[in-house]
């Protein structure tokens, strides 16, 4: 690149004016150096834009994958965990907005990741990083976050004012937005999309589920043990029913010493009984629950007859399949420090939670119990009905990177089914004997 050196000169004169107290003038010779070649800028343009169905146009700088992409916009609070947030089932359909100003700053690891790829529509960041050097950022970064999205077909955009659109979309509530990298496109046509599509009353459970049976033996890895109890003695088989189930809740599953087979959202309750399982785990998951009336059935079918532990979406599907409803939340809950209450011991846990609907405990029909509330806004955040062995959380007790505050509620349930078990037992020890 061709430059030019420039010169000149300045007394103290000019700095301090004709008053000055120095006798004598100095004069210091200064050498500029400046480009007068024809490079190109060492910043980005903004080279895509965010259309929100309110009207709103949010311009932008992208990185990942190019094209045009529409999603419900939601905001997540968590100051770390971009990556478990990106290939965490449950966004499908969404473009998350990190509250948080700097992601990237770790770069990728492939031992974080929550699923074997990303769901969500679209990451909408503040700011992204270019530091993630891996003797100092993260001694375990394999690649940088860019790179990362392109390789999976996932658009992000940074250098918008995220701050602006979370007041807007705490104010009215989750918004249909258009991302997209083609000029092409006109503003208009962009918004027209935005308000086309809606995200309400869709099955996106079926398009993030297993498509057939697997068994699941890997636990929480020895480095990253957490919990200080000592496993149980016994193995309970538990059936996992997949809509979009994080690899950490199976880990932790099988840290608490269950042998674990995982079933698509589809897989018929009487194929599951047939399996003879000590529990049965319905599993986090995205969308609507009323758009999935056939997992709501797979659900009532399995309700009493084996010990049941709803998470997130599968606490909804409880909900309603013991007679209660759901409903779609302002802006709903995303992030890593909402505080719960746990009304049966008094204690508040700080807790991950990723969900847009919520269960209106009004409709839930006698004996069952809310045992925990979300302190933000008092929704319900746990069921427990004993007289059926179902518990259920509207949040993730697995947590990764963490908090970890919950996860006891793994413990709980296999205390239950230690207790069906052992019921079990001894209803057969006291059957009469055949000659």
């Amino acid at each position: 690149m061709a430059t030019k050196a420039l010169a000149f000169t300045l007394s103290l004169n000019d700095c301090f004016g004709s008053k000055s107290p120095h006798t004598a003038s100095k004069v210091s010779v200064f050498s500029v150096r400046c480009s007068t070649g024809n490079g190109e800028r060492p910043w980005k343009n903004s080279d895509a834009r965010l259309v929100l169905e309110d009207g709103s146009i949010w311009k932008a700088k992208s990185f990942g994958a190019s094209g045009t992409q529409v999603g419900e916009v939601v905001f997540n609070t968590s100051l770390t965990g971009y990556q478990e947030i990106l290939t965490d089932p449950s966004y499908a359909g969404q473009f998350v907005l990190m509250t948080n100003p700097h992601i990237g700053n770790t770069g990728i690891n492939f031992d974080d990741e929550e699923s074997t790829q990303c769901f969500l529509s679209g990451l909408v960041i503040r700011s992204l990083s270019i530091r993630y050097l891996f003797s100092t950022s993260n001694w375990r970064c394999e690649k940088d976050l860019g790179d990362y999205l392109t390789e999976r077909n996932v658009m992000g955009i940074y250098d918008v004012d995220t701050r602006a659109i979370t007041r807007r979309l705490r104010e009215d509530g989750s918004l249909i937005g258009v991302l997209s990298t083609d000029n092409s496109k006109t503003d208009e046509e962009l918004l027209q999309m935005s308000k086309s599509w809606d995200i309400v009353g869709i099955d996106l459970i079926s398009g993030v589920s297993c498509k057939s049976p697997h068994e699941w033996i890997d636990r929480t890895r020895e480095e990253w043990e957490f919990s200080s109890s000592e496993g149980p003695r016994d193995t309970f088989h538990v059936v996992a029913y997949d809509f979009g189930i994080k690899h950490n809740i199976l880990r932790r599953l099988a840290s608490y010493g269950c042998k674990i087979t995982v079933v698509p959202s589809t897989w018929p309750a009487s194929e599951t009984l047939k399996l003879n399982p000590d529990g049965v785990l319905f599993s986090n998951g995205p969308g609507d629950p009323s758009a999935v009336p056939y997992a709501v059935e797979t659900v009532k079918n399995i309700i009493g007859k084996v010990p049941v532990f709803g998470i997130c979406m599968g606490h909804q599907l409880l909900g309603q399949a013991l007679g209660g409803t759901t409903y779609k939340m302002k802006f709903g809950h995303h992030g890593g420090n909402h505080p719960v209450r746990n009304l049966r011991t008094g204690r508040v846990e700080i807790s991950s939670q990723n969900h847009n609907y919520a269960v209106d405990p009004a409709t839930l029909p006698k004996g069952v119990e809310v045992t925990h509330i979300n302190l933000n806004d008092s929704s319900c955040a746990g069921l427990a009905f004993p007289a059926r062995k179902v518990v259920s959380l509207q949040y993730h007790p697995e947590a990764s990177p963490g908090p970890h505050d919950s996860d006891n509620a793994f413990k709980e349930f296999v205390e239950l089914m230690k207790q069906g078990k052992s019921k079990t037992s001894n209803e057969n020890l006291h059957q009469p004997q055949s000659v």
